[in-house]
């Protein structure tokens, strides 16, 4: 009998991880309200006025815009100087190298909330307060320094050998790069920017922060301030969390092999 291996297990952990919040959040998101904290399990009926109510009186469809637009391009951005920054960690040796990686990782742990008031007030400066440039470059701050180590490790694990035999023939180091190195680390930058993305489409502190009005609000932000001061609308709630929650499962259901294998890579050596 054919044991399953270690990738197999790492993509049924997945699985569930997405899909079970997902599926109770749709079907809680259906049930009245006023049947939600019923002894009973299964509602009486079904009813979307839930979701008719998150786009008819809140335009819940703008958060979900920004949030879009900010969270794709802060992982276009940290794509675009992480890996080749990733790269020259990992290939090259120059004085301070440690250091600088060190403190790259030291940045993407430190706390958010001891900056805030700083940055508020350079975003202030700079006219950025309740745009959505000013969410992308705070988010690319941190997105930048985790990008870059994660892909360090991918690709310090990677062979020299096609490597060396690419210098040889004459290639440049750019050419390299992207017709060498970044196919096969595909699945390493795919996990990379799925990840980044989570972390934008997630990130709640300085959306919150930085914005001031609707118009500029993302998802987290917006669901937060749903509740009244005397009402929670439970219903609105789940509703805008299962819709918030379908574009990270869509991606990482259509990604899921890649992100798998860029979790588990080099696992075996």
């Amino acid at each position: 009998m054919r044991r399953p291996n270690l990738m197999s297990f790492v993509r049924l952990l997945l699985l569930a991880w997405v899909l079970a919040p997902l599926l109770w959040g749709l079907g809680a998101s259906f049930t009245p309200e006023r049947e939600m904290f019923d002894e009973n399990i299964l509602p009486s009926r079904l009813t979307a006025d839930h979701y008719r109510s998150l786009f008819a009186n809140r335009d819940f469809a703008t958060p979900i815009v920004n949030s879009i637009v900010v969270a794709a391009s802060t992982t276009v951005l940290a794509l675009l100087f992480g890996i080749p920054a990733a790269w020259a960690f990992a290939r090259f040796t120059f004085p301070g190298r440690r250091l600088l990686l060190g403190t790259i990782l030291g940045v993407s742990v430190f706390p958010q909330i001891a900056i805030v008031s700083p940055l508020f007030l350079l975003l202030r400066e700079l006219r950025l307060i309740n745009t959505l440039p000013g969410l992308i470059l705070p988010y690319a701050s941190f997105a930048l320094p985790l990008a870059i180590w994660l892909l360090t490790g991918y690709f310090r694990q990677m062979p020299r050998e096609m490597e060396e035999a690419a210098l040889a023939d004459g290639a440049t180091e750019w050419q390299l790069l992207t017709r060498i190195v970044l196919p096969i680390a595909a699945p390493g930058v795919a996990t990379t920017a799925i990840l980044t993305f989570i972390y934008c489409w997630n990130e709640f502190l300085f959306a919150l922060s930085f914005t001031l009005g609707a118009e500029r609000q993302t998802v987290p932000v917006a669901i937060a301030l749903f509740r009244g001061q005397y009402q929670v609308p439970w219903g609105e709630i789940l509703a805008a969390a299962s819709i918030a929650t379908l574009p990270v499962a869509i991606v990482v259901l259509l990604f899921q092999r890649r992100i798998v294998e860029g979790l588990t890579a080099g696992t075996g050596r």
